[in-house]
């Protein structure tokens, strides 16, 4: 399907399919509201923990969505998919609740606390080494020469469907809010957020938080057009890497993300810090974009409702001990 071909429309129409379709198989995460945050910025700030998703972040969802809109032909044949980690994570735990065979492209620089979680999940593991934004060209090629499905972690719309379902539980969980900030790295999460909450009309502000390290979908939404940038490394791993020319999400995200903020990375590994700090919440780097993103932005959202989308859990053990045994946090 190209670009141009797959509307927010037709997004928020995948949401509403997915919910239906994914909900045996997920938890509804909890919406905490965060007193620490609210008072250092003025807002009414709510966490919502997909920290605590099955397998430890928001992916669950897309993987579960796409796997069972297969048809059996291509649920016997199998699979292959390409991931950082935290989609590899829920693709090997749904492909073994749902009994589909599949194999998991994903760099050789994976941390390792996501490559153990895969391990022990028994996944068929492929490491690539080469540069990580180039697992999934790799991955689909696989896919295509061996006659499997190939499964985008954002690049799909049974994917971004799944992810969007963040936002039909937070319409249940709060009356109303002003503003959702979301991590974003390949935009299937906040594309289908974004779409969702487009649907039922305007009111809600989606914002875009990336790590300067790669902020290629922002200066990509910014330019109209996807940019090759080059990337650094960053506490926020999951949220870098190359698009996939031609990606649905670029889009969607140009047309309902009213807005875009790039975390430096010494105020995102502080976030991880104060989150861990306020409100004893294991959370990784790229859940930490919203907090960074929000803290950021001093005053500028007192007096609204808004919500923080905490993507996921898995940072490593010696990341953690260092972001806790460093400098205390600059955060208020």
């Amino acid at each position: 399907m190209s670009a141009s071909a797959y509307s927010s429309a037709d997004a928020a129409r995948d949401v509403a399919l997915a919910e239906s379709r994914i909900r045996p198989y997920i938890r509804e995460t909890p919406l905490e509201p965060s007193p620490a945050l609210s008072r250092a910025t003025g807002a009414d700030v709510h966490l919502k923990l997909e920290s605590a998703q099955v397998t430890g972040s928001f992916k669950a969802r897309g993987a579960f969505s796409k796997l069972l809109s297969l048809c059996p032909p291509e649920r016997e044949a199998g699979v292959v998919t390409a991931s950082t980690g935290n989609h590899a994570l829920a693709t090997a735990h749904a492909l073994a609740l749902l009994g589909i065979p599949g194999e998991i492209f994903l760099p050789a620089s994976v941390s390792r606390a996501k490559l153990e979680g895969l391990e022990s999940r028994g996944a068929r593991l492929r490491l690539i080494d080469d540069d990580p934004g180039l697992v999934e060209t790799i991955a689909r090629r696989a896919a295509a020469e061996s006659g499997r499905v190939y499964i985008s972690p954002y690049n799909d719309p049974q994917v971004i469907g799944g992810q969007g379902t963040v936002a039909v539980e937070l319409r249940r969980q709060l009356a109303r809010f002003d503003a959702v900030l979301v991590p974003v790295g390949g935009g299937g999460l906040i594309a289908g957020v974004a779409a969702d909450l487009a649907a039922r009309g305007p009111g809600t502000k989606v914002v875009g938080c990336q790590p300067a390290a790669c902020p290629i979908m922002a200066e990509s939404a910014r330019a109209g057009r996807l940019l090759e940038l080059p990337s650094a490394p960053s506490i926020s791993d999951a949220t870098v890497g190359l698009l996939e020319p031609g990606s649905i999400t670029v889009p969607i995200c140009r047309e309902l993300v009213a807005e875009w903020t790039v975390v430096e990375e010494p105020e995102l590994r502080s976030a991880v810090r104060y989150v861990v700090e306020k409100h004893s919440l294991l959370i990784e780097g790229a859940a930490a974009l919203p907090v960074a993103a929000l803290l950021a932005g001093g005053a500028r959202w007192r007096g609204a409702v808004v919500v923080l989308v905490l993507s996921g859990s898995h940072i490593s053990a010696p990341v953690l001990a260092e972001l806790l045994t460093g400098p205390p946090v600059s955060c208020p």
